[in-house]
């Protein structure tokens, strides 16, 4: 379970309970939520109720929500994400878990999903698209189907999921033709690692980025943009300087949504022929570390054995850096493969 860390919400009905027999607890049990529920007060002026929609009728302050920043640990992955310190809702989504396979070795999953903000119900498009992927791998893996192949089919119904919150009419948009033209949308990036071999794959302009525990040694970024200025650069049209210093440089032009041009997962496998961490984030954190210079030179020494610290260590750089986005990051550490054989990828 991911785990939401809001501000203080003070419950009389919490001192209530531990006040009152064991039995009389037990005996009522369904006023329990109910009576908690009205207890709300405001968590900055401490006074006034809180309405319908989170904010405090006394003072007017939103109260934090479950998705304004939530954390959770596996025992070989970590993710945190934080709505940041400019946007007034986290639309970005993740999704870790791990799973067996057949051989009985394990994979770990993590992936990150970031919702278009200019689409409409971008919060709901990354957590529909990070939910659905995860439930893919979640049912391939362990039935045998090879990593890449997973991740590829994973997008795919990770963008099945989102194309269909278009089909949901909401209020206005009900009975409007043109509702698919501003679909909600997202970006996603994953990564599988099981026993020496780390696949990556993506849609979007969120990235994964290679560190070595040995910061000596070259860190790598896995993931090309989908965004005008890589495609710039790919053609041949812009040096990469000027690329990224066009105001049009982190406009996407790959996305998952019903009103996407087309679908064009990315996946690329490599077999690092050393330890290190695996990050995986939103560009609510690149922003601040680009490079993958940059990236290495933020993530924590002891990434590979406090990934949660090292998560929370760079969400943190991000909202020192302004906190201009959302922000969003999976640090997943990476083992020594039995053999030493070289390091190598395959892009598909």
């Amino acid at each position: 379970e991911a785990h939401a860390l809001p501000a203080p919400d003070p419950r009389t009905a919490a001192a209530a309970t531990a006040e009152a027999p064991a039995g009389a607890a037990a005996e009522a049990p369904a006023e329990a939520p109910a009576a908690a529920e009205s207890a709300k007060v405001c968590v900055a002026c401490r006074t006034g109720r809180i309405d319908g929609d989170g904010y405090c009728e006394n003072c007017g302050h939103a109260q934090p929500r479950e998705r304004d920043h939530m954390e959770q640990e596996l025992e070989a992955v970590a993710a945190v994400s934080d709505r940041g310190l400019r946007h007034h809702r986290n639309e970005d989504a993740f999704a870790v878990s791990s799973v067996n396979l057949p051989d009985g070795s394990a994979a770990t999953v993590a992936i990150v999903c970031d919702g278009v903000s200019s689409a409409t119900r971008p919060d709901e498009a990354s957590a529909a698209a990070a939910e659905a992927a995860n439930e893919s791998l979640l049912a391939s893996l362990p039935a045998g189907t090879h990593p890449q192949q997973a991740l590829h089919e994973a997008i795919i119904a990770a963008s099945e999921a989102v194309n269909a919150l278009a089909a949901e009419p909401t209020g206005a948009m009900e009975h409007d033709s043109r509702r698919h033209q501003n679909a909600p949308a997202c970006t996603l990036v994953a990564s599988i690692t099981v026993g020496g071999l780390l696949v990556v794959g993506w849609v979007g302009d969120s990235r994964v980025y290679w560190v070595p525990d040995d910061r000596t040694t070259h860190p790598s970024r896995l993931t090309e943009d989908d965004s005008w200025a890589a495609q710039m650069v790919a053609n041949g049209l812009m040096g990469e300087a000027q690329a990224y210093a066009d105001e049009r440089a982190h406009a996407i032009t790959g996305w998952l949504g019903a009103d996407a041009y087309e679908l064009e997962p990315h996946t690329a496998s490599f077999k690092p022929d050393r330890p290190g961490v695996v990050v995986v984030c939103s560009d609510g954190l690149w922003n601040y570390a680009e490079s993958a210079e940059q990236m290495a030179r933020i993530v924590p020494l002891d990434a590979a054995t406090r990934a949660l610290h090292s998560a929370q260590v760079l969400v943190g750089h991000a909202l020192d850096g302004g906190g201009h986005d959302n922000v969003t990051v999976a640090v997943v550490p990476f083992p020594m493969p039995p053999q030493r054989a070289g390091s190598a990828h395959t892009k598909a």
